[in-house]
């Protein structure tokens, strides 16, 4: 049911300041906290990272492996998230309260529903889903150890991401940003606690990492709990229609599509770099999380300016969504350039810190982050494109630009250049992957905006 003169106070003040606060400010003081928070997610995977290393090359090879399982989960946790976060938007946009309760709501429960799933298939047998991902068999028993815990901790994982999601689709960032570093911090202190104090090892990354996600969880559904959120979950407005589940779905379809490509992706690496030794699988495990970390501040960026275009779309003031977007773009390549300067040249160092001494994994890992840096200036805009269509339910298109980093032309490049040129191929693969995103990503963003985001229509 549509506002009325009576509808809360706060919440029209929210609408307001979505609607017609200037448009470069706010997406950077949405992107702040939704990029910050995206950094602490990505602090999960490191700093566990960061401890196994101290273990030896077969640990962190276990991680790299495990962290393929993690990619699917987020996938499923993403996936509604973010269906959940476009049409929250676009129906706060609309003043339509009703609805975007229920997305909320539904949401979050199919999320818990899927997330108990994937941790029932988890666990049959998870000796040969390690073997699955690439584990070698020296880090086999490892990937075991750490994949338990993390499988074990799926449900919540995946209802995290929606109730995140839920709070930056209304403009609440900051509060999204409370839950994941709280989670974040603990995480460091107790990866620590149970791998050195508890002698636990790879294990003990793990069960820190489940208990963080446990305290991130609680915090996040606190804000509901305690009305600090505009949108409610209240399980009384569960929907009872398919077609709701399915357009929370499809509408985050896009990003399930790119988590799973995800996963898929950091497979084949493992199993392309497997007959190189577990001292080249630390290399590129590492290497790896570090260019996630990198990429999830754009995508934090990005996650920043969504809400601002859904809102507005919604709203049908047009001019504002194409300047939320060229905002984006700008904060995008600015950091692109930057850290991309600075990954080339201190590559070495930065591998360093996970493996000092290790030289060959210092080489190895130096040399394909100098690679990956080369793409870091345009990753913004090829992201911002693929999240412009998501966030205003252009399905189709958002779900192939999604597959084309990690899918489309990853693939086929993983399994092609490593014949021809061995270690260097497996290096650039992802490297040429972004650049030939980045060109697809142009057409589509020059059609977006001649066909739905007509200009000088602010009122229309």
């Amino acid at each position: 049911m549509p506002y009325t003169e009576a509808a809360n106070s706060s919440d029209n003040k929210e609408y307001k300041r979505m609607t017609e606060s200037p448009v470069f400010g706010l997406v950077l003081r949405l992107s702040i906290p939704t990029t910050f928070s995206m950094l602490i997610t990505s602090i999960y995977n490191l700093a566990d990272t960061y401890f196994v290393s101290s273990l030896g090359n077969a640990a962190t090879s276990a991680v790299g492996v495990v962290f393929s399982i993690q990619s699917i989960i987020q996938a499923v946790g993403y996936g509604f998230g973010m269906g959940s976060q476009s049409l929250i938007s676009r129906r706060l946009g609309e003043r339509n309260k009703e609805e975007a309760d229920l997305f909320a709501t539904s949401g979050f429960v199919a999320s818990v529903l899927a997330g108990a799933m994937l941790m029932l298939l988890g666990l049959i047998d998870i000796p040969f889903i390690m073997n699955l991902f690439g584990a070698t068999d020296t880090a086999l028993p490892l990937a075991c150890d750490y994949g338990f815990w993390i499988l074990l901790g799926a449900p919540v994982f995946c209802s995290s991401f929606v109730l995140n999601n839920i709070l930056r689709a209304e403009g609440k960032a900051s509060l999204s940003m409370i839950g994941l570093c709280s989670g974040g911090i603990l995480n460091i202190g107790l990866d620590t606690l149970f791998i050195f104090g508890f002698k636990m090892g790879v294990a003990g990354a793990a069960v820190a990492t489940m208990l963080s996600q446990i305290v991130s969880f609680l915090i996040l559904l606190s804000f509901f709990l305690a009305k600090r959120s505009i949108v409610e979950i209240n399980i009384f407005r569960t929907s009872r229609h398919i077609k709701d589940y399915v357009n929370i779905f499809r509408v985050g379809l896009p990003t399930v599509f790119r988590q799973s490509l995800g996963s898929i992706a950091t497979t084949l690496l493992n199993r392309a770099v497997r007959p190189y030794g577990d001292t080249a699988m630390s290399a590129v495990s590492i290497s790896n999380k570090i260019y996630m970390l990198l990429r999830s501040m754009l995508i934090g960026v990005g996650q920043g300016f969504q809400p601002v275009a859904g809102y507005n779309y919604g709203a049908k003031l047009y001019d504002r969504v194409r300047k939320a977007f060229n905002s984006a773009i700008l904060l995008g390549t600015l950091y692109g350039v930057t850290v991309g300067v600075l990954l080339f040249a201190f590559a070495g160092n930065v591998i360093g810190i996970f493996r000092p001494g290790d030289t060959d994994v210092i080489e190895i890992g130096g040399r394909m982050l100098r690679y990956l840096s080369l793409s870091l200036p345009v990753l913004g805009y090829s992201t911002f494109v693929n999240q412009l269509y998501q966030s205003l339910g252009f399905v189709a298109p958002a779900t192939f630009l999604a597959s084309c980093r990690q899918g489309i032309f990853f693939i086929p490049l993983i399994l092609i250049l490593p014949r021809f040129i061995e270690l260097t191929g497996i290096e650039i693969t992802q490297t040429v992957a972004d650049l030939l995103t980045f060109v697809i990503s142009i057409p589509f963003h020059i059609l977006m905006m001649k066909r739905h985001i007509p200009q000088n229509r602010s009122n229309a």
